[in-house]
């Protein structure tokens, strides 16, 4: 992914104006009281820019042009440089405070993966991250993302630090944000998710740019990105603006049957859920109504209820031949129909595993 943060070189001092000032003066001959009466100013203003209590404005720049022959923008850049200079010391010191906070987050993770520079200090670590959320301070972060309105899959036997949920859920902002999409037509999403469904007996080399290109059509961008440590995310989804969603994916359990329902699961999220709400899935567990439809949304779309009411009915025990020929007939991967068998426990989750295929992540 690209680097999100911000790589310059910032120097750890700055000469004040004045102080040059003071020292063409001295190189030239000229005294501050004459300089003041060339220029026009009085002898108190020349000696408050000398000592740094008053800035070089653009009109005395023009001034100090004129009189000394010194390009105005010279002056300028000498001005802004030593304010931006004072306002960063200013800012790293207030930096104290975001110290603790920033040791919440997976620094280690977010600099490997090129997503915040790989600084040695404290203060320059809370920073940088505070760049990688585009925020002010630790205050503001919370405004932002502390009280996100998230449903979770709640398990009793996995659940996420929260810091390093929200930084997972920025890294696929930060991709989601690079990614041009249409205008969000929930008819035209639905049109794309019966395209897509066509493309589940694929090759990811051919449905994953395919649902890619369809899905940011239909305004909903489309991500994937692994997960951090000491999170155990699916997926999730989250409206960037209200023209345009971002579905990302994680792919942790690494086979073509979650895949498929963790992407049907979140664009059920998109089509029946409020355009403010977040939703970040971890491991199935209690779950909420949200849950619940987004679950019903994705199996419906993915095997058609009635005809698979009917293949169990009448295999009782599947076969391979049995899975084949039924995923052909819906028009349907077969490790799909083998992942719905094993959730329905119709079959043991250690049968027919060789029908699902394997995906890996390429972000």
């Amino acid at each position: 992914m690209a680097n999100a943060a911000i790589n310059q070189f910032v120097p750890d001092y700055a000469v004040h104006p004045g102080e040059i000032l003071e020292e063409i003066l001295d190189a030239q001959g000229i005294s501050k009281s004459e300089f003041a009466e060339r220029s026009g100013l009085t002898p108190k203003t020349i000696s408050w820019i000398i000592t740094g209590k008053n800035p070089v404005t653009s009109e005395s720049a023009i001034v100090f042009e004129r009189v000394l022959g010194i390009a105005a923008e010279t002056w300028n850049n000498l001005d802004a440089g030593f304010r931006l200079f004072q306002a960063r010391r200013k800012a790293s010191q207030s930096l104290d405070e975001a110290i603790e906070w920033s040791k919440k987050f997976p620094l280690a993770e977010l600099i490997k993966r090129g997503a915040i520079p790989d600084v040695k200090d404290a203060r320059g670590k809370a920073a940088a991250l505070l760049n990688f959320f585009r925020v002010k301070d630790p205050n503001a972060w919370m405004t932002r993302y502390g009280n996100m309105s998230v449903a979770f899959y709640k398990s009793a036997s996995f659940k996420s630090n929260y810091e390093a949920v929200v930084s997972w859920l920025r890294l696929a902002e930060i991709q989601a944000e690079g990614i041009e999409v249409g205008i969000y037509d929930a008819d035209s999403f639905k049109g794309a998710l019966a395209e897509i469904r066509s493309l589940t007996d694929k090759e990811p080399e051919v449905f994953e740019p395919r649902m890619r290109e369809l899905c940011a059509k239909s305004g909903v961008a489309l991500v994937f990105v692994s997960e951090l440590s000491g999170t155990h995310l699916s997926g999730a989804t989250r409206w960037l603006s209200r023209e345009k969603a971002m579905i990302a994916l994680s792919l942790r359990h690494k086979s073509n049957d979650h895949f498929w329902f963790t992407f049907y699961h979140e664009a059920g999220h998109i089509i029946k859920g409020g355009k403010k709400d977040v939703y970040i899935d971890e491991e199935a567990g209690s779950m909420t109504k949200q849950e619940q439809e987004a679950n019903k949304f994705a199996a419906a779309n993915l095997i058609p209820e009635s005809e698979y009411r009917e293949f169990i009915k009448q295999h009782s025990e599947p076969t391979k031949g049995n899975v084949r020929e039924f995923a052909k007939s819906v028009g349907i991967a077969p490790g799909i129909v083998v992942g719905r068998l094993q959730h329905d426990k119709i079959v043991s989750f250690s049968w027919l595993n060789d029908l699902k295929i394997g995906l890996r992540l390429v972000e």
